[in-house]
């Protein structure tokens, strides 16, 4: 298998110098609210990242590294555009795309030999992408989709770079055990505390002991640093089942109070309803939570609930979770809210349902949804959303309510929780 990993370089950054030349040279960042005086830094340009300007930092405090520094604002439907476009001159070479957010995608070439050798492929799109939109993207070639990802980061802006079956050790096994795909800060540290501080280290260790520490997914970790990673590149346009619904915010300012915590789990609840009906998925049994603190450190959790698609109850139960497992006393930045585990409409009966307390509540809120539809979202909301103006103005049926740019190339760990109370390393960048 011959596998590209694209990723745009600095994607929102340089849209905006795009869209705007005067900007060419300058040190710029998109932030999520340039008025907001908690508002965040959601990606910036090579000038800015040169005076030490992070993703995540605060715009006062990338202000105060970077003087001269523009902010601009998202715009999310230019970012959707120019990616569109991006991926048009992928399609000149394979159908098979799969794409990794806004700004990332695999590309299977194993059968595309007739453009050439999979490097050669990859100088290609760099160089039809630079001359035909003005943007840069950093290629990685590889065998599998993890290691041409971990190749993609090797070199950038507008590189391309190729990990073999012959050097993947010496490029790779150097690396931070960070830097695996789906090793998040947490999984990396307990990882160090074991003596496990690279990829090589993690592709040496036992993958028993792994499996007893951290699962099923410490056994992919170490098939993973192995590099024998055999899953496929998946055509973007393949829609396999759902197996979860979710939605997750990062908030303009930094969240202190439990009761704005309890609004914006409401608001992601609303969402995740909604498109669970809309999907027909039914009921769901499993409600999770992710929680992202102002150091950018991540947390999930999960809790099994009667089958439910009620916003009251997806919402009480991440609700209850935050209250019950997030200790760490920091601001939470971002939320999110997940549902799983559905029954497509067969269910067995309980004693709750017998009792007709769902249909109930299910009732009030099919009422609650008529009149949106017939008036709009704003113009019923619940009383929790008015003590939060910002609140009431969220379309969660209208509007894309996910981190805008996350952390950029950031995948949170899927067993982040296990090691909540472990703080970051010292100085650790993100």
């Amino acid at each position: 298998m011959v596998v590209l990993h694209s990723d745009l370089n600095n994607f929102y950054a340089t849209v905006e110098k795009k869209l705007f030349p005067e900007l060419a040279g300058k040190p710029v960042a998109v932030c999520g609210d340039k008025e907001a005086r908690h508002g965040i830094v959601l990606a910036k340009s090579e000038e800015a990242k040169a005076f030490g300007v992070k993703t995540g930092d605060v715009i006062w405090e990338a202000q105060r590294k970077c003087p001269g520094l523009i902010i601009r604002p998202v715009r999310f439907s230019e970012y959707v555009k120019q990616s569109r476009a991006v991926r048009d001159i992928y399609a000149r070479y394979t159908d098979l795309i799969e794409p990794f957010g806004i700004d990332e995608c695999w590309l299977d070439v194993t059968h595309s030999t007739i453009f050439g050798s999979g490097e050669e492929i990859a100088e290609r799109i760099r160089r039809e992408v630079r001359e035909e939109l003005s943007l840069t993207v950093s290629v990685g070639v590889s065998f599998n989709k993890v290691f041409a990802k971990l190749a993609s980061d090797l070199k950038k802006p507008d590189a391309v770079t190729v990990v073999s079956r012959e050097n993947y050790k010496r490029k790779l096994y150097p690396l931070p055990a960070s830097n695996l795909l789906y090793v998040g800060r947490a999984t990396a540290e307990r990882l160090r505390r074991l003596g496990i501080a690279t990829i090589g280290d993690l592709a040496a260790a036992d993958p028993k002991m792994l499996a007893r520490l951290l699962g099923k997914w410490g056994e992919m970790l170490s098939r993973y640093a192995r590099g024998e990673d055999t899953s496929p590149v998946r055509n973007m346009n393949d829609k396999p089942p759902l197996k979860s619904v979710g939605n997750s915010l990062t908030y303009f300012e930094d969240i202190y109070r439990t009761e704005d915590i309890k609004r914006l789990i409401y608001v992601l609840a609303e969402s995740v309803a909604a498109r669970v009906k809309d999907a027909h998925l039914g009921k769901a049994d499993t409600v999770h939570l992710w929680v992202r603190d102002k150091e950018l450190q991540s947390y999930s959790w999960q809790r099994k609930v009667r089958p439910t698609a009620l916003v009251s109850e997806i919402a009480e139960a991440a609700f209850s979770l935050f209250l019950e497992r997030y200790k760490v006393r920091r601001a939470v930045r971002g939320l999110g809210v997940t549902v799983s585990g559905f029954d497509l409409g067969v269910e067995q009966l309980t004693f709750d349902s017998l009792s007709g307390d769902y249909d109930k509540k299910a009732r009030a809120e099919e009422a609650v949804g008529k009149i949106r539809e017939k008036y709009g979202y704003s113009k019923i909301q619940r009383g929790i959303m008015f003590e939060d103006r910002a609140a009431l103005k969220m379309d969660v049926r209208g509007e894309r309510l996910v981190r805008p740019g996350g952390v950029e190339g950031d995948v949170a760990s899927p067993f982040e929780e296990e090691i909540q109370q472990i703080p970051p390393p010292d100085g650790e960048e993100t």
